[in-house]
This record gives C-alpha cells, structure tokens and sequence, in this order.
C-alpha cells in the first residue's frame, strides 16, 4: 500500500471482543475478526457490527479459538484479503485453505499489506477446542508499524513467563490491550484489567485501548451471583481506567463504545 496520505491522522474502532479496525494512513488493519452474533452458547450483547466492519488491508488472527479465528467472519473481508495466521493454522482449520495466508511464528519478522509486522509469543493456548488438533500451533501477538505509527496487540496472554518479552518490546503508539473474558475464571493465560495495566507500564503506549471484554455474555449468566455478574461483564472497564490512574500511567486509556471510532491525534512516534 502507498502512502499518500501522510497527514491523516490514525484511528482505531472497537467492534467488541478483540475485533477491531486499525487505519494507519491508507491501510486498515483488522484484528481477531469476530463479527457474528451468536457463538455456541454467547450471545452478543452489543449492535450488531456494520458490513464495513470487514473492511481491511490485512487481517491478524492471534490463536486458533473460535472466538479469535471465527472462519464466517473472514469470508466477509473476501478472498483476496491477506490473513496473518499462527503457523500451522490451515492444517488444523482446513477451511482457512484457499486464501491468502501469511503463516508466521514468533519470531518472526515480516512485511505485509505496507506494514513492518513482528510476530511475538503469548502465554495462552493455541488448542482450538478439545476436540480439535492444534495443541501445537502458538498462540501469537504482533507488533507492527507503517512508519509513522506504530501498534502492539498481544491477543490472548497472560503474564507467566512474558514480562521481559513486554520489557524488551519499545513503546508504542497504540496498544489493544485484552482486559477480561467471558468466563466466570479466567486464570493465567488471560489479563484482568490491573493485569493489563501492569503489562502497559512494561510496555509503555501513548494510547491503550480495552478490548476482550463485555461483548459476549452465556446463556446461563443469570445463574451468576450479581457480584460476579458485574466483576465479569460490567466493570472490568472501569476497572481498567482505575488501575491505570492508580498506577499513573500516562497512556491514555480507550473504553470507547462498541462501534465507536476514535482519533488518535496528535500522531505519536512510529
């Protein structure tokens, strides 16, 4: 992709879940597409995202979980769309073959859609179900840039053994930062927003965005205690934006609304 808009000032739009649009200049980055509404026993509680939410330059898929590598929401951005996927993917969701496939590990370092992309490990695993092979394909995060501004998404992680990956990585511009999850337990392998906030104080953004949280809700959570309801699928935003006070971060923290697209000016360093 060119460049011929060097003024136009980056945005980002959260979708829900990990879904998001990333517009650096003239490319659209679109992340761990989730555009259903309805996921075996979740139900999106949140708009339906619009048809241009599938629109990207590039799409990065972060691990193999259905609610990250959800194959109905790729055949929206069409074929001909560049799929980051971990290594190994196509072996174990052999609907992903035909496309155009990226097939990257971490590690490894690679030019797509106009972007410098660095392909990172994450603490979280790759096993798509229990029932499905893919125990052995990583779960991945990416840093990227396209000169100007640049961007990190973990996917899903915990911290366990990843802090002196986060203390390596440089600053960054933005950061789409997952913060909770679905479930009633979320163990090691996911970030809790104070969890968040401390892998950003290793990292270091101008902006951090929230994401993986409060989009999909299960059938059953009525059965859940009004306490947890709330911890789980409620506040874990304002949680987020209290941690980072509290720690005194001076990232600015994104809990836009679903759908809601947002500027980030002035541009930062790239």
């Amino acid at each position: 992709m060119g460049t011929d808009e060097p003024d136009r000032a980056p945005a980002v739009t959260w979708w829900g879940h990990s879904t998001t649009s990333i517009e650096l200049g003239d490319v659209t980055v679109a992340t761990d597409p989730l555009l259903t509404d309805r996921l075996y026993h979740l139900r999106r509680h949140a708009p339906a995202p619009p048809s241009h939410a599938a629109r990207a330059d590039v799409v990065l898929v972060s691990h193999l979980h259905h609610d990250h590598l959800h194959v109905p929401s790729l055949d929206s951005f069409g074929g001909a769309v560049p799929v980051v996927v971990p290594r190994g993917a196509p072996d174990v969701v052999r609907s992903l073959r035909g496309r155009v496939l990226v097939e990257v590990e971490p590690g490894d370092r690679v030019a797509v859609a106009g972007l410098d992309l660095e392909v990172l490990p994450a603490h979280h695993s790759g096993r798509r179900s229990t029932f499905e092979r893919g125990g052995s394909v990583p779960a991945i995060g990416f840093r990227f840039t396209d000169g100007r501004t640049s961007c990190w998404y973990p996917g899903d992680t915990g911290l366990t053994g990843m802090t002196d990956i986060f203390d390596a990585l440089e600053p960054v511009d933005l950061a789409a930062v997952p913060i909770g999850g679905w479930g009633p337990s979320l163990g090691d392998e996911h970030l809790d927003p104070e969890e968040a906030v401390e892998a950003l104080a290793r990292v270091g953004a101008t902006w951090a965005l929230a994401v993986h949280y409060g989009t999909f809700w299960p059938l059953w959570l009525k059965r859940l205690r009004p306490g947890n309801h709330h911890r789980l699928f409620v506040t874990p935003a304002q949680r987020f934006q209290r941690a980072m006070v509290q720690r005194r971060l001076t990232t600015t923290a994104l809990t836009p609304e679903f759908g809601q697209r947002i500027e980030l000016t002035p541009a930062g360093r790239a």
